[in-house]
C-alpha cells in the first residue's frame, strides 16, 4: 500500500509539473488545467487508501461540499470579482496550512527540533498568508480603503512583531517539547503580521501582492508537508511557491521597482500621494465621431485595462476588431504586465473571447514603433499608460515603464469619467492634444463603434 501511495503521489507530481507548463501558453492552457486537476484526483484517491487518515467519510464529505462550491463559484463568480476570489483563495490555502501545524501541537507528537522548525514555518507562513489574504480581498472588494493604510508606529510594530516570531521559533527549535504557548504566541504574531504587511500597500500594487501571496501560500504548504510527511504535498507546494516568486519578480521589473520597496515604501507615506499631472482642457468625442477616424486608420493598438473587465466589454471588442481587420487595418494588442488587478487578468480577458494570442504584442515591442500608430484604443487603463512615469519626476509612477500611448497619432481614451483610477494618481494623457474621451460604459461605446462600422 505504502508502494502505491508514493507511486501515485509521484505521477501526480509530473502531472502537476506538465500542467504548469503547459499553463505557459493560452492556447495549451486548458489542458494544463486538465492535467493539474487530474493530478489532484490521483492524490485525493492515494490519500484515501492511507491508513492514518482521520475518516474516510468525513473526507468525502468534506470534498462533496467543496466541489458544490467550486461549481457555484466558477458559474456565478464574475471576471470583475476574480482578483479578489484568487486572493481569498489564497488565504484558505495559508489557512489549511496553519489548521495542519495547530493539529500537531494539539496531537504532542513534535520530537525532534527539525520538526518543530518546520511545523513553526507552517504556522507562521500560513497565518501570514490568511490575513494578509483578507485584507487584499477586502481592497479588492472595496470593503476596506484601497490606499495604502498607515498608523503611528507601524514599522516599529511590525520590525518587534518578526523579532518576537524569530525568536519563538528559535526557541521551539532548541526545545520542542517547550508548551503550547508558545505556540500560541507565534500564531497571535503571524496573523497581526499579516494584516501589517498588506495595509500600506496601495491599490496599483496589489497584482504584485496576489502574485505573492500565491506563493506564500505555497511555501506554507511545503512546509506542511514536511510536518506530516508527505512528498506530494512538498513537491507541489514548492512548485507554486517558486512560480509565485518567478512571476512577483516579473512584476516587479515591470513596474521597475524592487519587492522590498512595494511591500514597505507605505511605510513612509504620510498622506496618499497624488500628482495632479498636466492640466489643461480634454477633448470629448463620440463614437459616432470617432468612427470617421478609426475607418481611415491602418494600424490600430489597443491597451486593455480593468475598466474592459467591469464592463465585460471583452466580446464587443472581439466583434469590433473583426470589423477592422475586415477593413483593412492592423490590430494588435499591448497588455502590460500588471494591467488589471491581478497577474494575467487582461490575458484571461481577452483568451475568454477568442482574441489570438499571436495579435499580443510586448510593450518593449511596441514602444519604439509607436509613433507608426494611427489610433490607440484605451480601454478603462489608467496607470499602465501614465506619461507621468515618464516625464513627471515627483510622480508616485516615475520610472515604471508604461505603454507610451501619448506618442501614438492618435489616442482614443474609454472611460466612464475623469477619475484617477484605481491608485488615485492623475494621468496627464487625458488632456494631451493628441487625446480624445469617449465617456461611458465601455460595452455600450464598443457596441455604438460596431454599428457605425457596420453601417459605415
Amino acid at each position: 500500500m505504502k508502494f502505491f501511495i508514493e507511486s501515485a503521489y509521484f505521477l501526480a507530481s509530473i502531472l502537476f509539473i506538465l500542467g504548469l507548463k503547459k499553463l505557459g501558453s493560452p492556447d495549451s492552457a486548458k489542458r494544463g488545467n486538465l492535467l493539474s486537476a487530474c493530478g489532484m484526483l490521483l492524490a485525493v484517491v492515494a490519500t484515501l487508501a492511507h491508513e492514518e487518515i482521520v475518516s474516510i467519510p468525513s473526507i468525502c464529505i468534506a470534498m462533496f461540499v467543496g466541489s458544490l462550491i467550486g461549481i457555484y463559484m466558477a458559474q456565478k463568480v464574475a471576471m470583475t470579482a476574480m482578483p479578489e476570489m484568487v486572493a481569498l483563495l489564497n488565504g484558505l490555502g495559508g489557512l489549511s496550512s496553519l489548521c495542519v501545524g495547530t493539529a500537531f501541537v494539539w496531537s504532542r507528537s513534535i520530537v525532534t527540533p527539525l520538526d518543530s522548525l518546520t511545523l513553526a514555518l507552517s504556522i507562521f507562513i500560513g497565518g501570514i498568508t490568511f490575513t494578509g489574504s483578507v485584507v487584499a480581498w477586502g481592497k479588492l472588494k472595496g470593503v476596506l480603503p484601497t490606499k495604502s493604510i498607515v498608523f503611528f508606529a507601524q514599522k516599529t510594530l511590525t520590525s518587534l512583531l518578526l523579532f518576537a516570531s524569530a525568536f519563538v521559533m528559535t526557541f521551539l527549535a532548541i526545545d520542542p517539547a517547550a508548551g503550547s504557548y508558545f505556540y500560541a504566541c507565534l500564531i497571535g504574531f503571524c496573523l497581526v503580521l499579516g494584516l501589517l504587511f498588506v495595509f500600506p500597500i496601495g491599490g496599483a500594487d496589489m497584482p504584485v501582492v496576489i502574485s505573492l501571496l500565491n506563493s506564500y501560500s505555497g511555501l506554507a504548504a511545503s512546509a506542511s508537508g514536511f510536518v506530516i510527511q508527505n512528498s506530494l504535498l512538498i513537491i507541489s507546494g514548492a512548485l507554486v511557491g517558486t512560480s509565485g516568486i518567478i512571476l512577483t519578480s516579473i512584476m516587479c521589473k515591470a513596474m521597475n521597482r524592487s519587492l522590498s520597496h512595494v511591500l514597505f515604501s507605505g511605510f513612509s507615506l504620510k498622506s496618499a500621494s497624488k500628482k495632479a499631472g498636466e492640466k489643461g482642457s480634454y477633448k470629448s468625442m463620440q463614437p459616432d465621431d470617432a468612427y470617421y477616424l478609426l475607418e481611415s486608420a491602418k494600424t490600430i493598438l489597443v491597451v486593455p485595462g480593468y475598466g474592459l473587465a467591469v464592463a465585460q466589454a471583452q466580446h464587443s471588442l472581439k466583434e469590433l476588431s473583426a470589423l477592422f481587420e475586415e477593413n483593412g487595418s492592423d490590430v494588435r494588442y499591448a497588455i502590460h504586465p500588471v494591467a488589471g488587478r491581478m497577474p494575467g487578468h487582461m490575458n484571461v480577458l481577452l483568451a475568454e473571447a477568442g482574441i489570438s494570442y499571436d495579435a499580443l504584442v510586448e510593450m518593449d515591442e511596441i514602444n519604439p514603433t509607436m509613433e507608426q500608430v494611427d489610433v490607440c484604443i484605451v480601454i478603462g487603463a489608467n496607470d499602465v499608460v501614465n506619461p507621468s512615469a515618464k516625464e513627471d519626476t515627483s510622480s508616485p509612477i516615475y520610472g515604471m515603464p508604461v505603454i507610451e500611448t501619448h506618442r501614438a497619432k492618435n489616442v482614443l481614451i474609454l472611460k466612464r469619467s475623469m477619475g484617477s483610477g484605481f491608485s488615485g494618481i492623475e494621468n496627464p494623457l487625458f488632456f494631451k492634444s493628441n487625446a480624445a474621451m469617449l465617456f461611458g460604459d465601455a460595452k455600450k461605446t464598443l457596441q455604438s463603434l460596431v454599428t457605425s462600422m457596420k453601417n459605415g
